[in-house]
């Protein structure tokens, strides 16, 4: 009976090791993010930022382990001037966003749904001339952050859509970012997935500092990227 009962328990056990592999998967996405906004300390005019384009980066790592959360990191430039600068007005931006992310998946169907937490560091510095009064913001802070994406896929077409907000507050500093996207995956097997996707990102940051007038920023713009999945 024993005997009989081994080579079950080891061929459970393969099916077993081989559904957890499947379900362990890293993520990875790099695009092109055309953006413009502008910068605007308190009581003082606005300064339209000029037209950047910059890399922005994200990796993933999902596992099967229950209770244990998902990882994720968040990088991109956000290096930008104002579109017109003289020697009365200009707006110098030198600034990474940098976000450490564990989340839970709710779904993974055709509807996709996570939520989670994690920190965000905001770190440079934002030179202001306006009216001729230089001011130098310096920023760099870890901010408590919470996470959610939500998602939907179309059967037998390759084509998703997804949306990714995330929003943090710290001491001195609140933002919040969203992204919305299409992705066509055009290759699709056991061993990965890459899709081709266009979306639109918009970023809003709030800083205060001592001594300073508060400080108001804004980047959004279109982007297009690929994302690969093993």
């Amino acid at each position: 009976m024993h005997a009989k009962l081994i080579p079950a328990f080891l061929l459970g056990l393969g099916l077993s090791t081989a559904s957890s592999a499947d379900v362990i998967g890293l993520k990875a996405d790099a695009s092109y993010w055309n953006f413009d906004g502008y910068s605007q300390p308190e009581n003082a005019g606005k300064s339209d930022l000029d037209r950047q384009g910059t890399v922005q980066l994200s990796v993933a790592f999902e596992h099967p382990l229950p209770l244990i959360p998902n990882a994720k990191i968040k990088y991109v430039n956000l290096d930008s001037n104002s579109k017109e600068n003289s020697l009365l007005n200009a707006t110098d931006i030198e600034l990474n966003k940098v976000d450490y992310i564990l989340y839970y998946e709710l779904l993974d169907t055709v509807v996709h749904a996570d939520i989670g937490a994690g920190l965000s560091n905001l770190d440079g510095t934002v030179k202001s001339l306006n009216a001729g009064a230089a001011t130098q913001y310096d920023l760099d802070e870890y901010s408590p952050l919470l996470y959610a994406t939500a998602g939907v896929k179309l059967p037998f077409t390759g084509l998703s859509a997804k949306t990714e907000v995330m929003y943090s507050r710290g001491s001195d500093i609140q933002h919040s970012d969203v992204q919305a996207e299409l992705q066509y995956d055009f290759i699709d097997n056991l061993l990965v997935d890459v899709g081709a996707k266009v979306g639109y990102r918009l970023m809003k940051i709030e800083a205060e500092q001592k001594n300073r007038a508060d400080l108001e920023l804004e980047f959004k713009g279109p982007y297009i990227g690929l994302d690969i999945h093993f």
